[in-house]
């Protein structure tokens, strides 16, 4: 299968087929592998499934998607992908970095597509933006880099602020760039900047509970699958504080006392 036949064929669809379809059909097997969880991407997984029959990929006949979601729990990524590996399937679909990172040491044979937010090049997931080589290709799309922008935009809206806190992930290969960046960002707006680190359930709790109680002034959520699995989470709690938080997501949610 040539690179831009798996892309487009990648590109189009996430889907969890049947085990009796997979019986009866010859077809190509996709291992759908994401970081995050489905969840939150509800709205993502059906435009796969509108593009998949745009494109003439028809459920069952000529395509099997696999799907299988981490949920934000990287240390789960590389069973996922020697599973679909067994399962001797025909490219992996990489959703996230982390992801994108465990395929690439997974196998150097089986065609890769990834989705990061990550330099694809710095991460050595690819040579070039225009040469990929290797059995890697994807689509870069840029969240990691927009911190800076994402603490600008915030500084708009509580420009009295004397304190942004800002919560990254340790577990997330990007975590210390991401608070160097937003650190020098912050300097030169001449803001002091706090950041804070969860990398679960529990520690997003303890982490915003402490924030409630400080003089935080709003709330940066790093760009991270691992926060994107946990939203809801996130949501429900930015809803009872008492400053701004921007996440990553549509659902977002404001409150500024």
């Amino acid at each position: 299968m040539r690179r831009r036949e798996f892309i487009k064929l990648i590109g189009n669809s996430a889907l969890v087929w049947p085990l009796a379809a997979r019986a009866q059909t010859a077809a190509p097997v996709v291992g759908f592998i994401n970081s995050g969880s489905s969840q939150p991407q509800a709205l993502a997984v059906a435009a796969y499934r509108r593009g998949l029959e745009e494109t003439g990929f028809i459920d069952g006949k000529n395509v099997l998607i696999e799907s299988r979601w981490a949920d934000g729990e990287y240390d789960r990524l590389p069973g996922l992908i020697a599973d679909s590996i067994k399962r001797n399937v025909a490219v992996i679909m990489a959703g996230g970095p982390p992801a994108a990172q465990a395929a690439r040491k997974a196998t150097s044979t089986i065609p890769v597509v990834f989705t990061t937010g990550d330099d694809p090049v710095q991460a050595g997931l690819v040579d070039s933006i225009n040469r990929p080589a290797g059995n890697l290709t994807g689509v870069h799309i840029f969240f990691s880099e927009l911190e800076a922008k994402k603490l600008g935009l915030l500084l708009e809206i509580v420009p009295q602020a004397t304190m942004i806190a800002a919560l990254v992930n340790p577990g997330y290969r990007r975590a210390d760039g991401q608070a160097k960046e937003l650190t020098a960002a912050a300097q030169k707006f001449g803001q002091q900047i706090q950041i804070v680190r969860a990398g679960s359930e529990g520690e997003i709790r303890t982490a915003f509970a402490t924030m409630k109680e400080s003089k935080i002034g709003g709330l940066i959520v790093a760009a991270d699958p691992f926060f994107n699995a946990k939203r809801d989470q996130i949501v429900s709690l930015a809803a009872n504080m008492p400053f701004p938080v921007f996440t990553n997501r549509e659902r977002s949610r404001w409150r500024v006392d």
